[in-house]
């Protein structure tokens, strides 16, 4: 008799990530998180009815036990836990929904650029970060970080800032965006360095979908845009870049992507 082949995928790479992943990954723990925190207590439910039911039984010896005090106490305790675990885990999703939509209406605008030459490439993982978009033209390299937050219903949602804070709505944003998308393009510039050779300058970008973005001066380092403006912010930047440059950073960059591992991974 013939033994079945062993078997393998007739993929060789991992493809590249789409817009968003890394918070799709995020919504699928915590509605794992839901899930566990809604079978616990049904266990325990389900445990002592049985018990109830078992004692009742005309045909059993047992009798009822009544919980005490203090097992009841526990009881209500850890129901009243995994009830707050269950109702944090849906507002948790709900914010996540919201930026990973936020990403993902960044990708649609991007498309202009892509019909222009430029390369996108979404959702770059390192050990504890991401980098939500990366394009890179003729006219440059762009790291572009994605905000999506909620604004208000009545009145302008608007975003200031100068070289260092960002406002929404004359609120400081917490976790400055401006040093955070410095960062992330530090951290690329470096990436590509030891994978090219070459020290490619790096524009970070900061966007916030559905936001009036007040205009920006001259020489901000950091762009502050709505998505829909940085296609022709882009499109208006002088050529910097050879079309062997273009290819080149794609290429070493895609190629990070689809063998990168994380650290929780390899352990």
């Amino acid at each position: 008799m013939k033994t079945k082949p062993e078997k393998r995928s007739p993929l060789k790479e991992r493809p590249l990530r789409m817009p968003g992943q890394s918070i799709d990954d995020q919504i699928d723990n915590q509605q794992d998180d839901i899930v566990t925190f809604i079978m616990y207590p049904t266990f325990f439910i389900a445990l002592i009815v049985s018990k109830w039911v078992d004692a009742i039984t005309p045909k059993s010896s047992n009798s009822i036990t009544v919980p005490s005090f203090i097992s009841w106490l526990i009881f209500l305790g850890f129901l009243a836990y995994c009830t707050y675990r269950v109702f944090k885990a849906r507002k948790t999703i709900t914010r996540l929904k919201m930026a990973r939509d936020g990403e993902r209406i960044v990708a649609e605008e991007l498309q202009v650029l892509i019909k222009d030459g430029a390369t996108v490439i979404n959702d770059v993982l390192a050990d504890n970060f991401n980098i939500d978009h990366v394009v890179v033209s003729k006219h440059g390299i762009y790291l572009i970080e994605t905000k999506t937050f909620s604004r208000p219903v009545k009145k302008e949602a608007k975003i200031s800032f100068d070289n260092e804070q960002v406002y929404a709505d004359g609120f400081l944003i917490d976790r400055n965006p401006i040093q955070q998308a410095k960062a992330l393009a530090k951290w690329l510039q470096d990436l590509l360095m030891q994978s090219t050779g070459t020290k490619f300058t790096i524009r970070p970008v900061v966007l916030f979908p559905g936001w009036f973005i007040e205009p920006m001066k001259r020489g901000q380092e950091v762009w502050i845009l709505n998505p829909k403006a940085l296609p022709t912010f882009v499109s208006n930047e002088p050529v910097l870049l050879k079309d062997t440059d273009v290819h080149l950073v794609a290429f070493h960059l895609s190629r990070y992507i689809r063998t990168f591992t994380p650290k929780q991974e390899k352990s």
